[in-house]
């Protein structure tokens, strides 16, 4: 930490993720909670944009900043987030990398390794943990036995170095996976096609865990509207869950109830309504200043990630049949 006693942080990458990154940090030092030190970013225009703005230094080269900083939020494209977060880790510096944590997995295991071996700190930013819906939901999930899930947008300007299971469906990926626990993955189904980009632009997933348990997913970034829908059913209940809305309910019988119909009760659930982001980065921050094990840590980003490669892997076996 500073001489002050504060962390030390900084932004790499302030695109239009990361910029709300460094927008975040900038509150929180505004806060006396942290050192803002920099942003970074290999546009000289857009570092100095977003550095003025908040009143820090603005570099270039992500290097410069070792040395300077105690902690980073890394939101470079996918494909440099490995070399990047692993000069920090290496260098005992704590690193919250958003989604995905790696372009492979083989990157991911480096990543990992570099913060055993250093004891620094790395947690993957799946941000819709923290939204408001799923945060008031999640003390009501029981056993989940079907998912149904939608996750479409009109086609983005960014992201485009990823197709749409790493940029968006990613983040179903890892919440399912979060909510059906330690379950292992039985069987994957996979379909997908690019359509504007040379990448895969929409997709659908059927994953069957060992239980039985089935999530049937669909992701698209070529849509018309803007759709963040998850439905799941589990013992009793019936779930619905609007991350864009921050809507959660569920729908349940009364076993008391004379008659079944007359006792059907949907409860909608209370939303806390805070910034999904500014909540993973104080968490991100809390665990630094604790010592506590990051929330979502190095390993739970790769094991999303491992998802995502399978369902790729089974999407490029259905386009070769396809010929697309």
């Amino acid at each position: 930490m500073g001489e002050n006693g504060k962390i030390r942080v900084a932004a790499i990458g302030v695109g239009s993720l990361g910029r709300h990154h460094a927008r975040n940090y900038a509150e929180l030092a505004a806060e006396g909670r942290v050192d803002l030190i920099g942003v970074c970013d290999s546009r000289a225009e857009t570092a100095a944009q977003i550095g003025s703005s908040h009143g820090c230094d603005q570099f270039t080269d992500w290097h410069d900043l070792l040395g300077k900083v105690d902690a980073v939020s890394i939101a470079t494209p996918t494909e440099t987030h490995c070399e990047i977060a692993c000069a920090f880790l290496e260098s005992g510096v704590n690193v919250l990398v958003e989604k995905p944590i790696a372009l492979t997995l083989d990157e991911a295991d480096k990543m990992i390794a570099a913060a055993e071996r250093s004891g620094a700190t790395l947690m993957v930013g799946q941000l819709e943990r923290y939204n408001p819906a799923m945060v008031a939901l999640r003390p009501h999930v029981t056993r989940p036995l079907y998912f149904e899930i939608h996750r479409v947008s009109p086609f983005p300007n960014r992201s485009l170095d990823v197709d749409v299971v790493l940029d968006v469906m990613i983040h179903d990926l890892d919440a399912i996976q979060w909510l059906v626990g330690d379950l292992k993955v039985s069987e994957i189904r996979a379909v997908g096609i690019p359509v504007i980009s040379d990448k895969v632009d929409a997709a659908n997933a059927r994953i069957e865990f060992e239980n039985g348990t089935v999530a049937n997913i669909t992701a698209s970034r070529i849509g018309t509207e803007k759709i963040r829908k998850t439905r799941f059913y589990q013992t009793n209940s019936y779930v619905v869950l609007d991350y864009a809305s921050k809507f959660a309910s569920v729908t349940s019988l009364n076993p008391e109830a004379a008659h079944p119909l007359a006792g059907i009760s949907i409860n909608r659930l209370k939303i806390n309504d805070i910034e999904p982001l500014r909540a993973e980065i104080t968490a991100f921050l809390d665990c630094l200043q604790n010592k506590t094990p990051p929330p979502i840590s190095g390993e739970d980003g790769r094991r999303a990630l491992s998802l995502a490669v399978g369902v790729l892997e089974k999407i490029e076996a259905h386009r070769l049949r396809l010929d697309v």
